[in-house]
């Protein structure tokens, strides 16, 4: 990105930022969850899937398996029907299933607290790290950039690229480190909430209303 437009992004992300926390002071992660392992298993299952559906999906999950050592030795086909409405139902049970025994294993039941370490564990990607990190230990080590991350972004000119990656180091680059945990949560709430991903009229919303350009950008899923 040229140094002009890092600077139009820095200014644009900021007043975003502002708008975004009048709106959602207390933004939490929608995903229902009662202890850390919880939590990376509903990350998990949140991949193309609603937060709606996984939170109907975990509340008989949670209470059919009651600790990791349960995850790590369900059987996958019976899993796989567990968690079927969430979709992808085979990779993910593989992932959690083994990522279930290396945390039994590898971290004795205890979900690490390095960026680098979840990425060891099966099914584990920056996304799903970072979501980790930041709800339950306050640590920012990156974005997590998922679809609404990613439309919004996009639609907001806030990085040259569509690929979730190479968007969370632009928005590294253009927020300081202490938005970078709740802009995630507060983007997933308005896009719910004021501004969905089908087309529609937004240019009243009140972040179109600091860069109007994103009524008409309509970014594709891929």
């Amino acid at each position: 990105m040229t140094l002009d437009k890092k600077k139009e992004r820095i200014l644009r992300v900021k007043k975003m930022n502002t708008i975004l926390r009048k709106l959602y002071p207390e933004a939490v992660i929608a995903l229902n969850f009662s202890n850390p392992w919880e939590l990376m298993v509903a990350v998990q299952l949140s991949a193309q899937c609603t937060d709606k559906r996984v939170n109907i999906v975990t509340e008989k999950l949670f209470k059919k398996y009651t600790t990791v050592g349960a995850y790590a030795r369900a059987r996958q086909v019976e899993f796989e029907k567990d968690i079927f409405s969430c979709g992808f139902y085979r990779n993910k049970a593989r992932n959690i299933i083994a990522a279930a025994r290396m945390v039994e294993e590898k971290y004795k039941g205890e979900i690490p607290r390095t960026l680098k370490e979840l990425l060891l564990i099966p099914g584990v990607a920056r996304k799903t790290a970072n979501v980790v990190l930041s709800n339950l230990y306050e640590m920012a080590e990156g974005i997590a950039v998922d679809t609404h991350v990613r439309r919004f972004a996009i639609r907001f000119d806030l990085s040259d690229f569509k690929d979730p990656v190479r968007i969370e180091r632009d928005l590294m680059e253009i927020m300081p480190t202490s938005e970078w945990w709740g802009f995630n949560h507060r983007l997933v709430h308005y896009g719910r909430d004021i501004c969905p991903a089908r087309k529609h009229d937004c240019k009243d919303h009140p972040l179109t209303k600091i860069y109007p350009s994103a009524d008409a950008l309509w970014p594709k899923a891929h």
